[in-house]
């Protein structure tokens, strides 16, 4: 029916009218009403989360991500002064039975020696 269809003028059947002496709690819908509205989920929605968990995950996850971010934040200054740090280790120079690889530039043994004129190690040759 179209909004055009309907006339102003058309009286309204008892049954539809609404009594202005009866109180209005009368009005209210009972339980079974409520039951009778109640619209089922679709199937395969019966998991549907409201948008306050939806929002209480999201803050949680951005949380989350600013902690981490801090924590690497954190990290990358410590490994700037941790550059700035002397080395403490003690450098020994190398000795008789080692050789430096002309290929890789690694201090190996001589037994890992494969080409003498070339000084190159045996995973290099």
């Amino acid at each position: 029916m179209a909004a055009d269809d309907i006339d102003i003028e058309d009286p309204i059947d008892e049954d539809e009218a609404v009594d202005e002496d009866e109180p209005l709690e009368d009005l209210e819908p009972t339980a079974d009403d409520i039951a009778e509205s109640t619209v089922t989920p679709e199937p395969g929605l019966e998991n549907v989360e409201s948008i306050q968990e939806i929002l209480a995950k999201q803050e949680t996850a951005e949380e989350v991500a600013a902690a981490e971010e801090e924590e690497d934040a954190a990290l990358a200054a410590m490994v700037r002064d941790e550059r700035l740090e002397p080395v403490e280790s003690r450098i020994v120079p190398m000795q008789e039975t080692e050789f430096m690889c002309k290929n890789c530039f690694l201090v190996k043994h001589r037994s890992q020696l494969a080409d003498k004129k070339k000084m190159l190690c045996r995973d290099c040759a």
